[in-house]
């Protein structure tokens, strides 16, 4: 497998012979507002712009979103992807919303989905802690990860916007990932604390899955991700991580 960080939850991954792209988030930088109510909501979004070339991000067979926060699908991939291409949605929602704005090819996730030759697994997560999904529901709402598998590869576990819980513990035992992409940059909601994984999250998965290699993403482009990849270094080589930890940047590719 080959996997590319894009920018922020943007992944290009090529897997069994197949290449997805993961949460297009494809607006020039300084494009859209910070997230209201957030941590450092005056800085405006994306806070960098985007090193690979569009050409390369959208050369893609099929395009998964694991849901529709804009920051993982905003209005520059609404009008970039074709509306023709392969799109994965993690429930009826979101697949209704995907017609309204013109795709044809809206596609759900599920517990065993085929693409070509890779399996795909929809994963549960969750936003935030219990407080914050009690809190504000309508805002953080419902969210997915995916586990890929084939044959000839190892097993790719991306977590997608979620902090360490129950359903990161089930789904490291149940799939025995050999590769894990953690969300990784602390999002935080005044108040409420951290919606997706920060440092001490990203050392609990490290902990529980000793013979799989982490990749962090969604480092240091929305306005409330707090956590640095410097802060994540530091941390890492206190702890002792940084022999399965990766700290991606962007633009950045590793093939296992």
């Amino acid at each position: 497998m080959k996997i590319k960080q894009v920018r922020n939850a943007t992944l290009r991954v090529e897997f069994g012979g197949s290449r997805f792209l993961i949460d297009p988030y494809l607006g020039e930088k300084d494009a859209y507002p910070g997230f209201e109510g957030t941590v450092n909501d005056h800085i405006r979004n994306p806070r960098v712009e985007l090193v690979t070339p569009m050409s390369e991000i959208l050369d893609v067979d099929a395009v998964i979103v694991t849901h529709t926060h804009d920051d993982h699908w905003d209005e520059a991939a609404i009008r970039l992807v074709p509306k023709d291409m392969p799109l994965y949605a993690q429930h009826d929602e979101d697949a209704a919303l995907f017609r309204e704005q013109g795709f044809t090819d809206v596609r759900l996730l599920a517990d065993d989905t085929r693409f070509n030759d890779v399996t795909i697994i929809k994963t549960p997560g969750q936003h935030g802690s219990n407080e914050a999904l009690a809190a504000i529901p309508e805002i953080l709402g419902q969210v997915c990860g995916m586990v890929f598998r084939h044959p000839e590869e190892k097993n790719l576990y991306v977590a997608g916007d979620t902090v360490w819980n129950d359903h990161v513990v089930a789904n490291l035992d149940h799939y025995q990932p050999d590769v894990i992409v953690l969300n990784a940059g602390d999002a935080q909601v005044p108040g409420l604390g951290s919606i997706i994984m920060g440092t001490e999250d990203t050392k609990r998965v490290y902990d529980a899955a000793p013979k799989a290699t982490l990749i962090a993403s969604h480092l240091e482009t929305v306005n409330h991700s707090v956590l640095t990849r410097a802060e994540l270094q530091a941390f890492s080589e206190e702890q002792g991580m940084t022999d399965r930890l990766l700290i991606s940047e962007d633009n950045e590719s590793y093939v296992f």
